[in-house]
Parts: C-alpha cells; sequence; structure tokens
C-alpha cells in the first residue's frame, strides 16, 4: 500500500529536509504537494485525495492547528512535526495524536509512516478509526484552548481510546510497565506506559507526584497528615505515603494549586 501525503510546513529548509528523507527511505509514501501555509494546505485538500498530512504547528497568520477541522474531515493520517514547545508537546501527548520533532529522526519517521499505514489499512474495514481521530483532534482543540492546563487525556486502547475529564483522575499509580488510573465512582483504566510520561503531561493541571509510584489530584486532596511520616488522604478514602524527598515538592505544588483555586 502506498500513501499519498503532503507537507505543510512555511519554512523551506525542513520542507525539503522531510521531502528527500522520504523520497530516500519511505518508498511507501508519496509526496503530492508541499504547502507554505494552512490556506495552500486547505486547496490541496480538496483537489488531492490524500492519505498521509506531515503538518507543521508553528506558522504566520494561521498556526497547523486551525488546520483540524478541515482534516476531521478527511479519511487520512496526520503526523504533527514540531520543534519543542513544551505547552503543544504535553498537549499532543495528552490528546495521543502521533508528532515528530524536528530536526526529525529517521526511524523515528519510519515507524510514524508504518502507523499511518496499518491505520489506512483499517480505515478501509473499520468505520471506527475515523471517529477516533475525530476525538484525538477534539481533545486536542479543548487542550489547546487552555492556555497552561491540560483538560482532556486519551488513554490507548486496543480499539480506541478512554477520554478523560482529568478532573475525574483521583490518583495514577505505577505498576512497572503500566500506569493505573483510579478515577471517580471506582472507576479503574490501566495503560501501558510509564508514569513519568503522565507527570510530564499533567504537570500544571493541579497533580503532584509524590513518589515515585503515585501521582495524586490535588482536587481530590481532603487531608495531609505528618503525624507518622506525610500521608494524603484523597476523595475515595485512600491514603499514599509522601516520600520524604518530594515532601517540599509536595507542600510547594499545594500551596500555588490553592492559592490559585
Amino acid at each position: 500500500m502506498q500513501l499519498n501525503a503532503i507537507i505543510v510546513d512555511d519554512e523551506e529548509y525542513s520542507c525539503k529536509s522531510l521531502f528527500f528523507m522520504i523520497d530516500g527511505y519511505c518508498p511507501k509514501v508519496k509526496i503530492r504537494g508541499i504547502a507554505k501555509s494552512v490556506q495552500e494546505a486547505r486547496k490541496m485538500l480538496k483537489s488531492n485525495e490524500i492519505d498521509l498530512v506531515f503538518l507543521d504547528i508553528a506558522m504566520p497568520n494561521e498556526d497547523g492547528f486551525s488546520l483540524l477541522p478541515d482534516l476531521n474531515k478527511i479519511s487520512g493520517s496526520v503526523i504533527f512535526t514540531t520543534a519543542y514547545n513544551q505547552y503543544a508537546l504535553r498537549a499532543l501527548k495528552a490528546s495521543a495524536v502521533d508528532y515528530l520533532l524536528k530536526p526529525i529522526d529517521i526511524e523515528e519517521l519510519r515507524e510514524a509512516i508504518e502507523k499511518a499505514i496499518v491505520l489506512r489499512g483499517q480505515n478501509h474495514i473499520e468505520k471506527h478509526v475515523l471517529s477516533n481521530q475525530s476525538i484525538q483532534f477534539t481533545s486536542l482543540e479543548e487542550n489547546l484552548n487552555e492556555i497552561q492546563k491540560i483538560t482532556k487525556l486519551n488513554l490507548p486502547h486496543l480499539n480506541g481510546f478512554h477520554i478523560l475529564n482529568v478532573n475525574s483522575i483521583i490518583y495514577v499509580e505505577a505498576d512497572s510497565n503500566y500506569s493505573i488510573f483510579n478515577l471517580e465512582n471506582q472507576g479503574r483504566v490501566v495503560v501501558s506506559k510509564h508514569l513519568k510520561e503522565y507527570e510530564e503531561i499533567l504537570v500544571n493541571s493541579g497533580f503532584s507526584r509524590i513518589h515515585k509510584s503515585t501521582i495524586i489530584n490535588l482536587k481530590h486532596l481532603k487531608n495531609y497528615s505528618n503525624k507518622n511520616g506525610l500521608i494524603v488522604c484523597m476523595s475515595d478514602s485512600s491514603e499514599h505515603t509522601v516520600s520524604r524527598r518530594r515532601v517540599s515538592a509536595f507542600l510547594e505544588t499545594a500551596k500555588l494549586f490553592y492559592n490559585n483555586e
């Protein structure tokens, strides 16, 4: 299977670099056009059947995110390409959207393309794949509307995503290579990703990592006591130990959180 793709990026060097990487090392992708703006990209999407879009985020006039409503209408895949931006990166991760950091690594490019090929194959037989993309983009738009905070979290599973409002998360615990989300109403979601990844995503959204194996949502913190070491009690009555080396950071994060509430 060959994918028809376009590159959307205002930087000439980035366009040429990605074009030659794909042309030389990714025979399953054919670049059908290069757009230097979101406006040009919209025209290409209307006049061509495109399976894959390589989309830069930082562009003048309209950034890459403003193309999301148009991309929601096509059955192709999207791979965001971006220079490092802490908040944009958290929003992409939280929404489980594919992205490549500039300068783009050839092996990461190949992996992203292989994933797009698999999704393209599923599109022909499973209607839920396009629906999943719509859910991803909707979550991404909601996360981007908040200047700093992540509000929605997409947790991938075999057939799609669990979509969580972060306020429903009470705490997240590590279990080897898995992260277990403990939710309101005693719900639980298990994801095969390290706790560290979710710590980075939720850093400015009212969460605090109190132990190597625990992240808590300060919105659900009921009380804490230092009677026998520092212990926090959550809204579901669960109790968790704050490790000695994390006490200062926890108290500072909690102070800032409640001062801003």
